[in-house]
């Protein structure tokens, strides 16, 4: 980021201002997003892909393919795995907290839930919607993903069940399908949930959704425009205390940009009832995305028209961040254990705290028996097929078999036995045709082997 925030590092031609350039889409990208570990990449577009990348071993400086030569990549990023579900042009795609999950949604009307351990592997197809889904976002504990789209609705879902939990629809009413993205965010606290394009009499809002209830008595309000996405940094703030101040503690609060087709971006914090910063006509085109530095205090954003603006803040600006330990407390202490931050040999040792854990080990013990039963079931059924053929035994085949046999002397005294043709049996199992040569073959004395030989 050195050339990005400061300007001799930019100047400075030793110092690499692109690090790579991958191009193994096969059409536009619509969204590209960090996991939470920083180890992958996720990237969804117009060709209805979603590529997982990882950083490879660095074996030097690469040409991009196409390219005059000038242009080489620092570093080398390879493609892990191709995920081919949606069928239609992919619009967000969103890592859940600990990248246990990758959602994708796409305008086929659907979202996809991978496994992210196991890739390609799908854990859900959410169908609901009924206008392309435009935006993704989990909530902070992994307990629920919401969706919003172009039916005029934003969906919440479980992640015990992968059902539908809540859908909304009074905001948006009035909002019309114009906004190329919907890109809605979830608050660090999990206390708020905040929509994209969404209208309060008849003026664009980004309407604030309560956890407890799913209440919507708040929006952000001012752009003149609609609301195409929101981010909220991922930090929990607390106000800044003065050298030698003995104050009491502050309630954290977190921090929240919203971006809009009026190219403007406006920067709230939960605390306050008006805007931090707005900045008007920041570029020349609607706002696309955003994204926040890892330690909270820079902001990324981009644009339609193709440029990418930075703002940087101080701490004094937007106060001192809480620590990852700090913020895990207050999630804990909030939701208690999540399903989506515990491993499986966790979740199979861990004390039962809530329903969800308690759901959670009643379903793994149900899904054992069915795994049993469904065992049970195929080797009975082989069993059986296996024991009667056509309502016949095989004792009664082996007899009828027998008695068929012509068997005949020569002049000189020795047996011989016309060969019989026994058929494969048509039962799909070739276990059975064996079995009953062996009946046959086994009665019959060792000069018949001789003789047949």
């Amino acid at each position: 980021m050195s050339p990005v925030l400061q300007e001799d590092d930019e100047k400075d031609e030793n110092i690499p201002k692109m690090l790579c350039q991958m191009d193994n889409h096969l059409a536009c990208v619509n969204c590209v997003r960090w996991s939470n570990s920083g180890m992958y990449l996720a990237s969804g577009g117009d060709d209805k892909l979603i590529m997982v990348w990882k950083r490879a071993t660095y074996i030097g400086p690469s040409t991009v393919f196409g390219s005059s030569g000038k242009l080489a990549n620092v570093e080398q990023w390879r493609c892990v795995s191709i995920l081919r579900s949606h069928s239609g042009d992919v619009m967000d795609v969103a890592w859940s907290p600990h990248d246990a999950w990758l959602a994708s949604c796409s305008v086929d009307n659907t979202v996809v839930i991978w496994n992210a351990v196991k890739f390609p592997e799908i854990l859900a197809t959410l169908r609901g919607h009924s206008g392309l889904v435009k935006g993704l976002t989990w909530d902070p504990v992994g307990k629920y993903i919401a969706s919003q789209a172009d039916d005029r609705s934003l969906k919440v879902w479980r992640t015990l069940d992968w059902q539908l939990e809540t859908s909304i629809t009074k905001p948006f009413d009035e909002c019309g399908g114009t906004t190329h993205v919907l890109r809605l965010s979830w608050s660090p606290d999990g206390h708020y949930l905040v929509s994209a394009h969404a209208m309060n009499n008849s003026g664009p809002t980004a309407q604030i959704i309560e956890r407890e209830g799913w209440k919507t008595n708040m929006d952000f309000v001012g752009h003149r425009k609609a609301v195409t996405v929101v981010k909220f940094n991922p930090k929990i703030f607390k106000k800044k205390q003065k050298n030698g101040s003995s104050a009491k503690p502050s309630c954290p609060y977190c921090c929240c940009a919203v971006g809009s087709k009026d190219r403007s971006l406006s920067v709230w914090l939960t605390c306050l009832k008006r805007p931090l910063v707005v900045i008007h006509e920041l570029f020349d085109k609607s706002i696309m995305d955003i994204s926040w530095t890892l330690n909270g205090l820079g902001i990324l954003v981009c644009s339609m028209d193709g440029s990418v603006a930075f703002l940087d803040f101080s701490q004094d600006e937007l106060g001192d961040p809480l620590s990852e330990e700090e913020k895990s407390r207050i999630h804990q202490s909030t939701y208690g254990k999540s399903l989506a931050i515990m491993t499986e040999a966790q979740l199979s040792t861990a004390v039962i705290e809530n329903p969800e854990m308690l759901k959670y080990q009643r379903r793994q013990q149900q899904q054992q028996l069915d795994q049993k039963s469904a065992a049970a079931r195929e080797m009975g059924s082989a069993s059986s097929v296996a024991g009667v053929v056509n309502g016949e035994s095989l004792e009664d085949i082996r007899k009828n078999l027998l008695k068929k046999q012509v068997e005949t002397r020569t002049a000189d005294g020795r047996r011989r036995i016309t060969p019989l043709c026994i058929a494969q049996l048509d039962t799909g199992y070739s276990f059975i045709h064996q079995a009953l040569c062996d009946l046959i073959w086994g009665d019959l004395p060792l000069s018949f082997h001789q003789l047949a030989s």
